[in-house]
């Protein structure tokens, strides 16, 4: 199942609904990407009317956002704990019967190292998405942060486990895209992904891999916005 486009309708309704999920106090981890860029200028309304939380970013666009909803933004570093991460995803597996239901591709916006980091140490991660990037079964290309020097090495091991890593190319400048972290982005595409726990251990054990894109038994909730409600998935 995959429902072609998004509107920007579906958008709001998604990251306005985790918006209300943060409370008084609440600590809360931004993530980036569109989708959750509604939450944030939920967010920034909801301070404005008073309420007090601290906001810990994901990358450079995510704390613009809050900055300039005049949210107050901290580091991770600065906090004890974290205690609802809003995040998006690029694919959602939507599948209540299958041991991968609620499994994610993330890395689009080549945020996916910090997005990880936060979203596992949040008390709760909700995933905020329309009904675009819900599917029976993953199957875009999956983004690899890696360091500059392995880029070579990881793409060969990417190969031998029968993935085709594509280094992802910069817009607007030459050369390829840099992550916040000062590392490259390889694009790896596997197909469909039938047992995305399994790649993702695999993925993980390849030297000059930071951080791979798959987030499998993270998620506590899909909000899924559509054109005219919302619907939930808890795990």
């Amino acid at each position: 199942m995959k429902t072609e486009g998004g509107t920007d309708e579906a958008k709001r309704r998604a990251g306005e609904r985790a918006a209300r999920a943060v409370e008084d106090g609440t600590v809360v981890g931004l993530g980036t990407g569109s989708t959750t860029a509604c939450a944030i200028d939920a967010l920034g309304r909801a301070v404005a009317d008073g309420l007090e939380i601290r906001a810990v970013p994901t990358s450079f666009q995510s704390r613009r956002l809050a900055l300039e909803a005049d949210i107050p933004v901290t580091e991770l570093d600065a906090v004890d704990r974290i205690d609802l991460a809003i995040d998006g995803a690029d694919q959602v597996v939507d599948q209540p019967a299958a041991s991968a239901h609620g499994a994610l591709i993330k890395g689009g916006g080549a945020a996916h190292t910090r997005e990880k980091l936060i979203d596992a140490t949040a008390e709760r991660f909700v995933v905020v998405v329309d009904p675009s990037k819900l599917t029976d079964e993953l199957d875009r290309s999956v983004p690899l942060e890696v360091l500059p020097d392995a880029h070579s090495v990881v793409g060969d091991r990417v190969r031998e486990l029968s993935g085709e890593p594509t280094l992802r190319d910069a817009t607007g400048k030459d050369g390829p895209v840099v992550t916040d972290n000062g590392n490259l982005v390889l694009d790896c595409a596997f197909g469909a992904i039938s047992e995305p726990g399994d790649l993702a251990s695999r993925l993980s054990r390849i030297p000059g891999v930071v951080e791979h894109g798959l987030f499998v038994g993270l998620a506590d909730a899909t909000y899924v916005g559509t054109d005219d409600g919302l619907e939930v998935r808890e795990y």
